[in-house]
C-alpha cells in the first residue's frame, strides 16, 4: 500500500448512530408489538433473516479465501470475519421467534394442522422441539466456524504463521460443507416452512447464492471505506475488479437457480407446488417479483459486465447498495405473500424493524472491528506488501 490505512477508516465511527437507530427502531416495535403482535413477529421475521445472511454471506467468504483466496480476498478478509462474527449476536436475537411460532407457521397450530394431511406427513420433522434443536445445531456450527477462524486469524497476525494458516485451511474445507447444509436446512425450516404443503429442492441453494450476494456487497462497501485515501492505487483496483467479477458470478448463480426452479414447477403444473407461484403472481406481488429480477439480475448483470465499473470503486459500492436493498426485497417477496397471498401489504412496522435491528448489526459489527488491524497482516497472499504500512496488530476481544 502506498498509503497508511489507519483506524480512522475503520467503521467504528458508525457505532454511535447505529445504537441511537436501533433504540429508536425497536422503541417503535416494542409499540407495534403492542398493537399487533402477529405483524411484529412477522415483521421481526423479515428483518432479522435480511442481517442474518450478510453474516452467513461473510463467513462462507472467509472460509472461500482460505480455500482458494487471492491477495483480493485477502484485503476483504477481516471485513468478512467481522461480518460472521455478528452471527454470536443474531443467535440471540433469534430466540425471540420462538415466542412467536404460532404466529408465523402454520405446523406450529395444532388446528391448521388437523385440516391438512399432506402436511401431517411431515410433523416428524415439523415440530417445535425438533425446529428448536436444529436452530441450536445451526448456531453452534456457525457461530463456532467464525469465532475459531477469527481466533486464528489474530494469532497468525501475532507470528503464528503457518499453523495457524494450516488450521484455518482445514476447518474451513469441513465448515464449508456444514455451511452449505446448515444454510439449506435453515432456509427450508425458516422460510419455506411458511408455506409447509410446498417443497423444492433448489430452495436452499438459491438462499445460499443470495447470502453470497450479501456478504459480497458488505465487502465492496467495507473495502470502499478502507480505499478511500488509496484509491488511485493499482492493487487496490484490481481488488475491485476481482470482487465484481465474484459479484457477478453469484449473482448469474442465483438467477440461474431461481428460474431453474421456476421452469421445472410451472412445466410439472402440479397444483401443490404451482400454488407458491400464484400467490407471488397476483395483488401486486408479481410487479414486485418483476422488479426483483430487474434489480437483482437484469441491472447488476449489464453493469458487472463493463470492467472499468469493475475498477470504479465508487460505481462498485453504489451497485452493491443496490443488491442489498435488492436482498431484502427478495426475501420480502418470499415470506410476506405467505402471509397476504391475495394482495401486496406493505406494514409500517417492515423498514422499522428492517433498520431496528440494523442499527443492532452495525453496532456489533463495529464493536467487533474495534482493536483490529484492517488487514490481516500475515497473510500469506500479502506477505508482498511492505510491513510498515500496514496498521498495528489486533487487540483480541
Amino acid at each position: 500500500m502506498r498509503e497508511q490505512v489507519t483506524h480512522s477508516t475503520s467503521l467504528n465511527r458508525f457505532r454511535r448512530p447505529a445504537l441511537l437507530v436501533a433504540l429508536a427502531g425497536l422503541a417503535l416495535a416494542v409499540l407495534g408489538a403492542w398493537l399487533d403482535l402477529r405483524q411484529f413477529w412477522r415483521s421481526y421475521l423479515l428483518a432479522y433473516l435480511f442481517w442474518l445472511e450478510i453474516g452467513l454471506g461473510c463467513l462462507a467468504l472467509v472460509m472461500l479465501h482460505h480455500l482458494a483466496g487471492g491477495r483480493w480476498s485477502a484485503r476483504i478478509r477481516r471485513i468478512t470475519e467481522t461480518g460472521a462474527l455478528t452471527l454470536l449476536p443474531m443467535a440471540v436475537l433469534f430466540v425471540p421467534l420462538l415466542f412467536g411460532l404460532t404466529a408465523l407457521y402454520p405446523w406450529a397450530d395444532a388446528a391448521w394442522l388437523q385440516q391438512s394431511e399432506l402436511a401431517q406427513q411431515k410433523t416428524a420433522y415439523l415440530n417445535v422441539p425438533f425446529f428448536i434443536i436444529r436452530a441450536v445445531v445451526y448456531f453452534a456450527v456457525w457461530v463456532t466456524l467464525a469465532w475459531l477462524l477469527h481466533r486464528w486469524s489474530l494469532a497468525q497476525d501475532r507470528g503464528d504463521d503457518a499453523a495457524s494458516t494450516a488450521r484455518m485451511r482445514r476447518l474451513s474445507a469441513a465448515g464449508m460443507i456444514l455451511y452449505v447444509l446448515t444454510a439449506t436446512f435453515a432456509g427450508y425450516d425458516w422460510l419455506m416452512s411458511l408455506e409447509p404443503e410446498w417443497f423444492s429442492s433448489a430452495y436452499g441453494l438459491i438462499l445460499i447464492s443470495g447470502q453470497g450476494v450479501a456478504g459480497l456487497a458488505l465487502a465492496i462497501i467495507g473495502l470502499r471505506l478502507l480505499a478511500a485515501r488509496v484509491d488511485g492505487d493499482s492493487d487496490w483496483t484490481e481488488s475491485f475488479n476481482h470482487l465484481g467479477n465474484m459479484l457477478l458470478a453469484f449473482v448469474m448463480f442465483w438467477a440461474y437457480l431461481v428460474f431453474s426452479q421456476f421452469l421445472i414447477i410451472w412445466s410439472a403444473n402440479l397444483p401443490v407446488e404451482i400454488v407458491w407461484y400464484v400467490h407471488r403472481s397476483q395483488g401486486g406481488w408479481l410487479s414486485v417479483g418483476l422488479a426483483l429480477v430487474a434489480v437483482h439480475f437484469a441491472v447488476p448483470f449489464v453493469v458487472l459486465l463493463s470492467r472499468r465499473i469493475k475498477r470504479k470503486a465508487q460505481a462498485l459500492t453504489v451497485l452493491a447498495v443496490v443488491l442489498l436493498l435488492a436482498r431484502l426485497l427478495n426475501l420480502a417477496w418470499l415470506i410476506l405473500p405467505a402471509f397476504h397471498p391475495q394482495e401486496f401489504y406493505l406494514n409500517w412496522l417492515d423498514p422499522v424493524l428492517v433498520l431496528g435491528l440494523g442499527g443492532v448489526w452495525l453496532a456489533a459489527f463495529t464493536w467487533f472491528w474495534a482493536g483490529q488491524a484492517v488487514l490481516p497482516s500475515r497473510d500469506p497472499h500479502l506477505l508482498g506488501l511492505e510491513q510498515a504500512d500496514l496498521p498495528a496488530p489486533p487487540i483480541a476481544h
